[in-house]
């Protein structure tokens, strides 16, 4: 029988992902306006065009060949549960479901368990408080090679245990310092600052790597393509690979398409104004792969 999970890796071909409709995280617009601001989303979204423009996404991904699951709206989880990538990382040896360092999140790993649960798909272990570990931190360099972001989402205790959880699944598990940019309330990731385009070329903001991790990466011959200032925030540097060289991002992003496109990568986009902009969770944010290969 198949593998029916394992992802270890940010470019292989996507076959499975697990995603949260807005109808089931947002629920109405008034749910949308009252927690928008609890949350620090830079605008309210459009409930009903937030819809459509998913939709749209999706249809992308199931043209693509990627097999679409969708967690079911609950009571305990709050807008920020249309970003599936962040309650758990997927490894070969199951689901590790995470602690959150945003407290209005901490709930969602649960619902993800469940899911998870009813779809056959084992749980491996759990990032266990005082430890904090997000998804978003989690870049795959190879099958063996995982980094992580350590700052106020995931701290040094979370990625201890995820170390821990992975044993033998690894051979290196690299912790990234990050900045503090523009504070603890900010959602920065690792992954907010590098998109994986193929094996051996990333998209990156380097102004906000360290140093040596960036050195690291041009060490292992993987070339960059550097974000302009003026297409980071407007989430430039958040591009999902849907197989290697082809990739979804944000529409409004011209001179890192641009960039992209000159290295022939097949470059989709995708209205994320209610979806991504509002609540700063781009395509990767959006989507949690649980199978590729």
């Amino acid at each position: 029988m198949d593998k029916n999970f394992g992802c270890q890796n940010m470019v292989s071909p996507i076959k499975r992902v697990l995603m949260k409709h807005p109808k089931d995280a947002y629920q109405n617009q008034e749910k949308v306006n009252v927690q928008s601001p609890q949350l620090h989303y830079i605008g309210k979204p459009d409930f009903e065009k937030a819809q459509t423009d998913y939709e749209k996404l999706v249809a992308f991904l199931e043209s693509s060949g990627v097999e679409v699951h969708f967690l079911p709206a609950d009571e305990t989880t709050s807008l920020d549960s249309v970003y599936t990538h962040d309650p758990c990382v997927i490894s070969n040896g199951g689901v590790i479901l995470c602690t959150m360092g945003k407290e209005a999140r901490i709930p969602e790993s649960k619902a993800m368990e469940a899911y998870f649960e009813s779809i056959g798909i084992p749980i491996l272990g759990r990032i266990e408080y005082p430890g904090t570990l997000e998804g978003g931190d989690v870049v795959w360099i190879d099958d063996r090679t995982v980094a992580v972001g350590e700052g106020y989402r995931s701290n040094a205790a979370g990625i201890r245990q995820f170390r821990e959880l992975l044993g033998h699944h690894v051979d290196e598990v690299i912790s990234v310092p990050l900045p503090h940019w523009t504070g603890p309330a900010d959602c920065l990731h690792l992954m907010s600052n590098i998109s994986p385009i193929d094996h051996d070329l990333y998209l990156v903001y380097s102004r906000l790597l360290p140093v040596p991790f960036r050195k690291y990466l041009l060490h292992r011959q993987i070339k960059l393509i550097e974000v302009p200032d003026e297409e980071y925030d407007s989430m430039g540097c958040n591009v999902l690979a849907i197989s290697p060289r082809k990739v979804i991002m944000l529409k409004g992003n011209p001179i890192t398409q641009n960039r992209l496109e000159n290295e022939g990568v097949d470059v989709h986009t995708y209205d994320g104004s209610e979806i991504s902009l509002k609540g700063a969770g781009g395509p990767t944010c959006l989507t949690r792969p649980f199978l590729r290969g």
